[in-house]
């Protein structure tokens, strides 16, 4: 995501961009620490964690960290104190949409921070999304794109099983289920891409969006829920058939793998 994200936002600010890749030595964070504005695209808690106490190292008043990546709430509101206590700015601004969003610029990004600096990164992220939400103080733009990813997450599981009913019971022609279902109330974004492209299909390659990583963003809505006092039950059963996914060895296929877990559960007699 990252790559065209910096490539969309060169193209349209005109600013100069630096950029650094933590799998390559052409530059270094020390480097990226220099600029004004920072974006970090990073797989999630452990790598922004080691990347911002390495940033909070070179930190300075005035400058704005924006976080990009998917992180628990928590972390992002920890980071907007430490990064404030150094006279600079934190913004937790996730993204959702596909690879192909990233590359046409109509990325959908949420956003955790005070006014007055989304007013000053709003015009650097419309850039890179044709939909930019301010959902309120450090932290809540992770929470939307948690909750978003949970609720994806079980919808697509909800499609799994109805795809493995049809098939298990040849009842109805499984691409006719989907058809109809698109034409009344279970319709969605879900069912026309991930149940359509990837389910029906049976299409889950990899290098996509991974089943590790629709369990790690489950992970951390399932934290943030925890923190609240409350125990969800169906996020926790999607958790249980993504973890079942991965020990079948397909943790790095696309997240629509989970029907292979779905399968592996028979009714007893």
């Amino acid at each position: 995501m990252g790559a065209p994200m910096c490539r969309n936002l060169e193209e349209k600010s005109r600013a100069r961009v630096i950029a650094h890749d933590r799998r390559s030595n052409a530059t270094s964070v020390r480097e990226v620490s220099k600029a004004d504005t920072i974006f970090l695209s990073l797989p999630g808690e452990p790598e922004v964690r080691e990347v911002c106490n390495e940033l909070l190292g070179h930190a300075r008043p005035g400058q704005a960290v924006v976080d990009c990546s998917t992180a628990p709430v928590a972390l992002a509101r920890e980071l907007a104190t430490a990064f404030a206590a150094r006279g600079a700015q934190f913004a937790d601004a996730p993204v959702a949409r596909t690879r192909q969003a990233a590359i046409d610029g109509t990325l959908s990004i949420t956003v955790g921070a005070d006014p007055a600096l989304f007013a000053r990164i709003e015009p650097l992220l419309r850039c890179m999304a044709s939909e930019v939400t301010r959902c309120g103080a450090p932290g809540a733009g992770q929470a939307v794109k948690l909750l978003n990813n949970m609720v994806l997450s079980t919808t697509v599981m909800a499609l799994a099983e109805a795809l493995a009913v049809a098939k298990a019971s040849g009842v109805v022609d499984p691409k006719l289920l989907f058809e109809a279902l698109a034409k009344g109330s279970a319709d969605s974004f879900a069912l026309r891409n991930h149940g359509m492209k990837a389910l029906l299909p049976e299409a889950h390659p990899e290098r996509a969006f991974p089943v590790t990583y629709m369990l790690k963003d489950l992970g951390y809505a399932l934290e943030l829920a925890r923190s609240a006092g409350l125990e969800l039950q169906g996020a926790g059963t999607v958790q249980r058939l993504l973890e079942e996914t991965v020990a079948l060895g397909l943790g790095e296929a696309y997240h629509t793998a989970l029907i292979e877990a779905v399968r592996r559960h028979r009714a007893m007699d």
